[in-house]
């Protein structure tokens, strides 16, 4: 069956009705229709009336620039229309007389989170994963492209989402209940083999760039989190792999790769994807070929710890085997300057706090400083946004944390921000 002799719409013919059916998905209709954002209620919770949205002052922090390590004490950080224009120590900042202030004295000043791998299908997710300090996110797939939804209703009203990358629908061999979400995937329910030729792979990957993703998720093995299935078999060869690239390439688009077994995340890397996600048996020799070619590693530790304990004995045995395993793979990619990025791989109505996953990190082995990079300038990188997101430097998005201690000392401050600013507009 050729799929390519009926090509997908053109983006413009389709996207509105695409958008508006995955807004009413994620529950944002109602907000998209006109509903205030918590900003036009009042003054923001730690701030004082007076500057427009947008517009404020952090003072009298301690700065941490991850970029540089250096550690700036009594930092004011001025933020003008969502943009900071200034981070340094007080007294040389130039600070609008009309602007809104966040006292942080006592705290420590960060710039927002990224979670580099989240599944964000509805405003409530959006919102949790915000206030636990991610401002930025990296979509891993949604169902029905909630996550494009979420991407538009963050464009529009910064405080009730992260900035997100969008990942749209997964290709893999079966879409599910992902068929209903476009009617040019519907011709990919005759198949017999699923989402296998290199037919179908491209067009799964042009229909959802059509439709306004940013980014394509494959697999190449199957799930770990579902005990009747095997994280260790492969469901994608190296050659299909490369058809996912190169339809994403020649519209200039990277590929996130769900991979846990040896082969797979070697035959994954080969095929030029953008980053390996999971990679518990990543083996060195695919490590080394990752710091040779870029490749990030997001190896979303939270995910595999939350089996742990898990009532699903399978479940519980494979969380207990994998951690340590992945835990040694991180510090591994790490030595041999594989770039990481922190992800949770969070779900549904359990958001994790990406601070959790820099803990993580950490007792991979990393120093405090280089596991608070892999949520700030290491996962800007990834998603393309250095420069954007990942510190609070002139130029840069006015995305920023505020935590009740020296995360430099204690990580887990990370997992409860005390304020979190979005757009220059403290929560």
């Amino acid at each position: 069956m050729c799929l390519e002799s009926v090509p997908p719409p053109p983006s413009r013919l389709t996207r509105r009705g695409v958008l508006a059916g995955a807004a009413a998905l994620a529950g944002t209709a109602t907000v998209l229709a006109g509903a205030a954002p918590e900003a036009a209620a009042g003054p923001a919770r730690g701030t004082e009336p007076g500057g427009p949205a947008g517009d404020l002052v952090i003072e009298g922090g301690t700065l941490l620039d991850p970029a540089t390590g250096e550690v700036t004490e009594d930092a004011v950080v001025v933020i003008r229309g969502g943009t900071v224009r200034w981070a340094g120590r007080r007294g040389k900042a130039p600070v609008p007389a009309d602007a809104r202030r966040l006292d942080a004295h006592g705290h420590w000043v960060l710039p927002g989170l990224v979670d580099a791998h989240i599944h964000l299908s509805t405003v409530t997710e959006a919102r949790a994963a915000l206030t636990q300090g991610a401002t930025s996110v990296r979509s891993g797939s949604t169902t029905f492209y909630q996550d494009i939804a979420v991407r538009e209703l963050a464009r529009r009203l910064p405080t009730r989402a992260p900035r997100l990358t969008a990942a749209g629908v997964f290709v893999t061999p079966d879409l599910g209940e992902s068929v209903l979400a476009d009617p040019d995937l519907a011709p990919l329910t005759a198949l017999k083999d699923g989402v296998r030729s290199a037919d179908a792979l491209r067009r799964v990957v042009d229909v959802n760039l059509a439709r306004g993703a940013d980014v394509i998720k494959t697999r190449v093995n199957e799930r770990a989190g579902v005990p009747d299935q095997d994280p260790l078999t492969q469901v994608y060869s190296y050659e299909q792999l490369s058809e996912v690239v190169a339809a994403a390439r020649r519209r200039g688009k990277g590929v996130l790769c769900h991979s846990y077994s040896a082969k797979g995340c070697d035959d994954a890397v080969r095929a030029g994807i953008r980053s390996l996600e999971h990679g518990v048996f990543v083996a060195e020799r695919t490590l080394h070929e990752m710091a040779r070619r870029g490749t990030f590693f997001t190896p979303t530790l939270t995910a595999i710890a939350g089996m742990v304990g898990d009532p699903n004995p399978v479940l519980d045995e494979r969380g207990r085997t994998f951690l340590p395993v992945l835990k040694e793979a991180v510090r591994a990619a790490h030595a041999l300057g594989v770039p990481l990025a922190a992800g949770t791989d969070s779900a549904g109505g359990d958001v994790s706090p990406i601070g959790g996953e820099v803990v993580l990190v950490h007792s991979a082995g990393l120093s405090p400083l280089d596991a608070i990079r892999t949520a700030t300038t290491g996962a800007a990188r990834l998603l393309g946004l250095d420069g954007t997101v990942g510190r609070l430097a002139p130029g840069c998005a006015g995305d920023a944390v505020l935590l009740a201690g020296d995360p430099l000392s204690d990580l887990t401050v990370l997992t409860r921000p005390a304020h979190v600013v979005r757009a220059g507009q403290a929560l």
